[in-house]
């Protein structure tokens, strides 16, 4: 029996973008076809490139998402890495696209890019205002941080780091964080 889709084309177009992240998040970009996330959502391959033209322009699409960091000029060191952890928890658990987009980063150059440009647009000119020197060493070795965070808890799932709760995992990053942000550079 073929299942029929009442023709809501914002709807349909919502339900590829939401299979695309799946898809691309537990496949990765090479492995995930068009044809699967079709099938996911019941409609013919050829109706997902008239609304995203090609695999890339709809993983493109699927990898779009902005982590709205925090203003961290003016606050104090502490308050600048909490701020900054509670807004990565909210990207990481809210919003799946961020966690596709780092599973399909480990084996995508694609996917590697955007989220290379993720970084580059987002978080360094964040670490950049605040940070008294060395930016740009700062910024990376922050964003090795999270990155790493989100990987072990969200990806990886390690025992440990799943079973910290927010306020522990802040605990414990904080001091690592606010020394990156505003420590003393190595001679």
């Amino acid at each position: 029996m073929v299942r029929t889709r009442a023709r809501n084309a914002e709807g349909t177009r919502a339900d590829i973008l939401a299979a695309a992240r799946r898809r691309f998040g537990s496949g990765g970009y090479e492995r995930t076809t068009l044809r699967a996330i079709a099938g996911d959502v019941g409609v013919d391959p050829a109706l997902v490139i008239r609304y995203f033209g090609s695999k890339q322009q709809l993983f493109a699409a699927a990898a779009e998402f902005t982590i709205h960091l925090p203003d961290l000029t003016g606050r104090c060191p502490d308050d600048m890495a909490d701020a900054l952890l509670e807004r990565f928890f909210a990207v990481w658990e809210a919003d799946t696209t961020f966690v596709a987009l780092l599973r399909a980063a480990m084996t995508s150059s694609t996917a590697a890019a955007t989220m290379r440009q993720v970084f580059a647009t987002q978080v360094a000119p964040t670490i950049a205002a605040v940070a008294r020197d060395h930016p740009g060493p700062r910024a990376a070795l922050i964003g090795s941080l999270v990155l790493g965070m989100a990987t072990t808890r969200y990806v990886l799932e390690a025992p440990a780091a799943k079973a910290m709760n927010h306020d522990e995992l802040i605990r414990w990053a904080r001091p690592v964080i606010r020394d990156l942000l505003v420590g003393p550079a190595p001679p």
